[in-house]
């Protein structure tokens, strides 16, 4: 088991911590199942007194950090984060940090180094506009259970099956954090652009302009404008037109109702339209979708 792994004392009661080892490495990168998005390390400090860690060219992995209790503190391009419990971190690779524990109230925290050729881009979902922010969110078990499915798999072997189970949990394991809102939309979405969308989806059958929208979210054209497509990546009224074509698929797999009914049930006057943004979302036209699909 020791070529495998290397196991690390740092002095903290209750610690667990595993590296994985070259030749392991090794192997994971060269499975495509799993080499997108791999840990490399992972371990947990409780209550770390003392702990600190310096790399002053930085990690040649993106380092996950989940603080649980107390806090600490992470110094990174001249600027300062506090970790407090419930709050969770990512730094890039090949930055030079330093991070440490409080000495009045030292952090408990999980950590894990991660690479791959997607890492990056998960990474990337984990910035707020761009720029690094400690972010909360609220504490949930089934993570830390998560985690400890991490670890478990970890200290049982390395075959490429378990490594395969194991970096599946870590990209769930990191993802639950970034997308913890998206995961559960009926907790969090108390935001304009949400609320935007549920008021599109109980008005399908409706005409809206943008000014419509915009009004009813009582703001500018122009800011909601912005808003939208900054979370979405797309107007509101692509998004409102790819709802009715979302819609008009459930027609025409549930219901024999003709072109002419569902675009009266999608608020659409013009059914030659409706099929050309139809073929144009979709890649067929929605006769040939009924055709092929419709029980």
């Amino acid at each position: 088991m020791e070529e495998h792994k290397k196991l690390m004392e740092e002095g903290f009661l209750g610690q667990r911590m595993i590296v994985l080892t070259p030749n392991i490495r090794k192997e994971i990168k060269s499975n495509p199942l799993i080499n997108t998005l791999y840990l490399t390390a992972i371990g947990h400090y409780p209550h770390a007194v003392g702990h600190e860690c310096e790399r002053p060219r930085g990690a040649g992995e993106f380092i996950f950090l989940y603080c649980t209790d107390g806090e600490g503190r992470i110094e990174m391009n001249g600027e300062e984060y506090v970790l407090r419990a419930n709050n969770f971190f990512i730094i890039p690779k090949n930055i030079a940090h330093r991070y440490y524990s409080s000495e009045k109230a030292p952090w408990s925290i999980y950590w894990l180094h991660f690479s791959g050729t997607n890492s990056r881009m998960i990474y990337e979902r984990f910035l707020i506009e761009g720029e690094h922010q400690v972010q909360a969110i609220p504490f949930e078990g089934y993570r830390i259970k998560s985690f400890d499915q991490i670890f478990t798999t970890l200290d049982r072997s390395f075959s490429s099956r378990d490594m395969e189970i194991m970096n599946f949990r870590v990209l769930y394991f990191i993802t639950s954090f970034i997308y913890y809102k998206e995961i559960n939309p009926m907790v969090y979405s108390v935001d304009m652009v949400s609320n935007s969308i549920a008021y599109m989806k109980m008005n399908l059958d409706k005409k809206k302009s943008v000014k419509d929208l915009a009004d009813q979210q009582n703001l500018s054209v122009s800011h909601y404008l912005r808003s939208f497509k900054a979370k979405t990546g797309q107007p509101p009224t692509t998004y409102f037109n790819q709802l009715k074509v979302q819609q008009s698929c459930q027609y025409l797999y549930f219901t024999d109702k003709n072109i002419k009914e569902i675009c009266t049930l999608l608020g659409i006057d013009d059914q030659y339209y409706f099929s050309r943004l139809f073929t144009k979302l979709i890649g067929t036209s929605p006769s040939a979708y009924r055709k092929t699909y419709k029980r």
